[in-house]
């Protein structure tokens, strides 16, 4: 009888414990499952994100190349004219080999673009113009589209020197201490386009182009020449045309550009003067156009009302 008691306790235990493994391991399988549906759905999102951006890449790429043929057929035969365009498209930061016939490209797309959006517009609401209006108006948005991306690249150069104007006699600090630590010029330039990565990414990008083509086996004194040309600034000019005298000569580096970064700190500080100094004669034509007739209804217009009052009895 103990025997049968002993026997049918091991047994218990013995089904417990395998009970239990089992829902362990279903549970474990269920998981698993999961995870892998999960793991399923994932990567078909990834893909169908993958698909999309790919779509968006290829309409992108087929876009630029269609503005591309027809930029290199409306761009400028002479290498005078090429050699402008180009010019500002460098110190707007467009440094592509194709980026004046994508320029030219863009001027024709939005001087067709924006008189057929016009056209369009005008049959869908059905408005009736004179036919002298509608050309002149269409020719008026033609040449506006043609040249909008005149407009957007000089904003972009101006944006472009205002943050290496900002942002220069920083980097001229720092070239300081490394030429003092005992640097070589090439060694600096590389080591300012590092650091400058995340106080100025304009004059950082600078530098880094430069150290770059200096990297590449351009003569030194054909980088900084380019360099000058990028910025489009005559302080960075006449800085690189100093560092090639230096250069050339074996005077002292970090004297000068110690002295030369004194000069674009000073030549900053007095810009911002004087745009404080001009800022009173700009407040008065708002101060005349909204503070002025404002107080005049608030001071006058009470005697007014009164005046309107006594004169009606």
């Amino acid at each position: 009888m103990m025997r049968d008691e002993v026997v049918i306790s091991i047994m218990v235990f013995v089904g417990s414990i395998l009970f239990l493994m089992g829902f362990i391991s279903i549970y474990f399988m269920q998981e698993r499952k999961k995870k892998i549906i999960d793991q399923i759905k994932s990567e078909g999102e990834n893909l169908i994100l993958r698909k999309k951006t790919d779509y968006g890449k290829d309409v992108q790429s087929t876009l630029g190349k269609i503005i591309s043929s027809i930029g290199n057929t409306f761009k400028p035969k002479t290498e005078q004219n090429n050699s402008a365009i180009r010019r500002n498209l460098l110190q707007a930061g467009y440094r592509k080999h194709n980026a004046p016939a994508i320029f030219m490209g863009y001027k024709i797309f939005f001087a067709i673009c924006l008189p057929v959006l016009f056209s369009v517009w005008k049959l869908l609401l059905i408005t009736v113009f004179s036919p002298a209006f509608f050309m002149g108006l269409s020719i008026m948005l033609a040449l506006t589209g043609f040249y909008l991306p005149n407009l957007w690249v000089k904003m972009k150069k101006a944006w472009r020197k205002d943050k290496i104007i900002e942002g220069f006699p920083d980097a001229l600090d720092l070239m300081v201490i490394c030429v003092e630590a005992g640097m070589g010029m090439d060694a600096v330039i590389s080591r300012v386009g590092e650091e400058m990565k995340l106080r100025n990414k304009v004059v950082s990008e600078e530098f880094r182009l430069l150290s770059l083509e200096l990297r590449a086996g351009k003569p030194r004194r054909e980088a900084l020449k380019n360099l000058g040309m990028r910025t489009g600034i005559d302080d960075v000019a006449s800085l690189m045309t100093l560092l090639i005298q230096t250069d050339k000569f074996g005077t002292s580096v970090a004297q000068a550009l110690r002295v030369h970064s004194d000069s674009m700190r000073t030549k900053r500080q007095q810009r911002a003067e004087e745009i404080a100094a001009k800022l009173p004669v700009k407040l008065v034509f708002p101060l005349i156009l909204f503070m002025l007739p404002a107080l005049l209804v608030t001071i006058v217009g009470p005697a007014v009302i009164k005046m309107i009052r006594v004169l009606k009895f």
